[in-house]
Formats: structure tokens, sequence, C-alpha cells
């Protein structure tokens, strides 16, 4: 297993070397880097704009940017003030050695900007997961158990609704209803933007009661699509010889599909579980953007907004190691479902 291990994470450098070329030749061609600096006409102009240029290094080919990203400028020297005498136009240690560069919008190290976010974000996301792996697994499996009655007709019809539902729609319409419609007629209201209360504080209740919509808007859809692939994994493996073999023990139905049938459907869902963990870090743009939750999702859309390129780079190289790194996890915890699966 060791060794296996070790094999995916030689196997995952030259990936993420290729994926963080992919994104800094797209990143550093989405729009006007000096966007952040413009003044009230929207735009840097004439020495100004040179003065910039020359600062943040983008006079330089777009191979000498990515290498000062990736190494850092400790190797590299540049006229930035034009007088002619070569100087550094900022110290960096690149990325390899943990220094993911500075916003050109706050002036804040982007490892502080992430760190001030992530935890707002994996608190929301975590969140979302628990609740969709517990209410897809109980709709499920007792969807399975119930095959073609009124209860699994319902569920049916109900889960193709969740599922169709585009995530706008539904975040807006979880507002109205119980942010809107309840506070209107006189009820107990789920409160629809930021963590807490200014005057109440960043207490547990509030982060519970503002996590509510914003929780519900990321687990419905989720469980609508978990559900169903539990429920159909459920009878496939239901139909399958060992499954029969129990059933001619004498074992009860229920006993049958929820020990032996669960358990051996779980593959394909551990492998979906595992896709979301990675994605788990980016946060929810949309969600995160309606209900004002200041998270990663939040923090790349407004930064992508002001072309704010070492913060958007940060963001989506964090979210390629954690894809990556939480494959490998996936693929490790296949072992301890199934017996038959030996990695050397």
């Amino acid at each position: 297993m060791g060794r296996y291990i070790l094999r995916r994470v030689l196997q995952a450098i030259p990936l993420l070397f290729l994926i963080s070329v992919i994104v800094f030749a797209l990143i550093m061609n989405m729009g006007d880097p000096l966007i952040a600096f413009a003044g009230r006409n929207g735009q840097v102009k004439g020495k100004d704009r040179e003065r910039l240029i020359r600062q943040l290094g983008l006079d330089q080919p777009i191979h000498m940017q990515y290498l000062v990203w990736l190494i850092g400028n400790d190797w590299m020297k540049i006229d930035v003030d034009g007088d002619g005498v070569p100087d550094k136009f900022g110290e960096r240690r690149g990325i390899l050695r943990g220094d993911l560069g500075t916003s050109v919008v706050t002036r804040q190290p982007v490892t502080k900007m992430i760190a001030d976010r992530l935890p707002n974000t994996l608190l929301l996301m975590l969140t979302a997961e628990v609740v969709i792996i517990v209410f897809a697994l109980l709709l499920g499996v007792s969807s399975a158990l119930k095959q073609y009655s009124w209860y699994d007709n319902i569920f049916t019809g109900l889960s193709f609704v969740g599922y169709s539902m585009p995530v706008p729609l539904l975040a807006l319409g979880l507002i109205y209803i119980f942010g809107v419609y309840l506070k209107r007629a006189g009820l107990p209201y789920f409160p629809t933007v930021g963590m807490f209360e200014p005057s109440a504080g960043k207490t547990f209740m509030q982060l519970i009661w503002h996590m509510a919509l914003p929780v519900a808007t990321l687990s419905i859809i989720s469980i609508a699509a978990y559900s169903r692939f539990i429920r159909s994994n459920m009878l496939e493996v239901a139909s399958q010889d060992y499954m029969r073999t129990a059933r001619a023990k004498g074992l009860p139905e229920r006993l049958v599909l929820i020990k032996h049938a669960l358990k051996n459907a779980a593959l394909p869902i551990v492998t979906l579980i595992g896709l979301d963990l990675g994605f788990l870090l980016a946060g929810a743009l949309v969600t995160e953007t309606i209900f004002s939750w200041p998270g990663m999702g939040r923090l790349f859309y407004d930064h992508a907004l002001k072309s704010d390129l070492p913060v958007l780079m940060g963001i989506l190289m964090l979210i390629s190691v954690s894809v990556v790194f939480f494959q490998i996890v996936t693929d490790v915890t296949y072992t301890f479902l199934d017996p038959r699966i030996r990695y050397h």
C-alpha cells in the first residue's frame, strides 16, 4: 500500500505541473491585470501603466512570469524604475516555497487571504456534505427497500424535481419562502445574508441559524442525485449471486439489503464523495455570493471581477492539489470496503 501511495504521489507531480501551466496561461489572458489600479475612468494610461507593468513583471515573456510565480524571483533582476539599473520588482519566493504571491487589489499575501476565508467555506461545505450523505443514504436505501411502492414513486418524482432545479432559482426560492414570506407573516424566519448578526456576535447558534438556507441550497440537489444513485446501486447489487445465497440462508430481506448490499453498493458512492471532497475547498460560488457567505467561492468571484491574478492562481492550485489528494484517499478507502481490492 505504501508503495502504491508513493507512486500515485509521484504521478501527481507532473499532472499538477501541467495543470499549473494551463491555468496560468488562461488566467494571464482573462482580462486586464491592471484593472485593480484603475481610477474613475476605469483604466490606467500612459506612464503610470508602463510603471505598473514593469513593477508587476508583466513586461516579461509569459514563460518568465510563470517561472517567477513557480520558483520566485531571487534569480531575476529587472529595471523597475527605468533608470537603467537592474533591481528586483518585488520579493517573491514562488509557490514551490509556499509563497502564493500578493493580491494586487488588497496588497495582502494570498496565503493570508485564503487562510481567512477557508474556515468559513469548510464550515459550510462540510456541514452540507454531512447532510447530503445522511439524507441520501436514508432516502436511497428506504426507496430500494420499497421498490415500486407509492413511497418509491413519490420519492422518484421529487428527486427528479430537486435534481433539475437550478441553484440560483432554488436559493432565491428558499430566501423568499423562509426568509421573506415567514417574516411578513410574523413567524420565525431564517436570515438570508452573512454568518451572524453584528449585534449578537459570532456564536454557535448564530452560525447554525445563518447556515440553514445555504446548506439547504447546497444539499437539496445533491441529495436528489446521490439518493437515486444509491437506490440504483442497491437494486443492482440485490440481484447478485451472493445476495441470493444470503436470502437462501433465511436472513430477513431488510438485513440482506442493509448488511450485504449497502457495503458493496457503497463503492461508487465513495467515488462521488471523493470528488466532492476535493472541491470542498473551492466553496460554492453561486451559493456563497447569493447568501453573502464570506468563503472561498465569494473570494474567487470578487477577485475574478478585478482580474486579481495571484488570488485566482492560488485558489485554483489549492483546488487542484486537494482533488488529487482526495482521489488518493478514495482509492485507499476502497480497500477497506472491498477486501478483494489490493494495490501493489
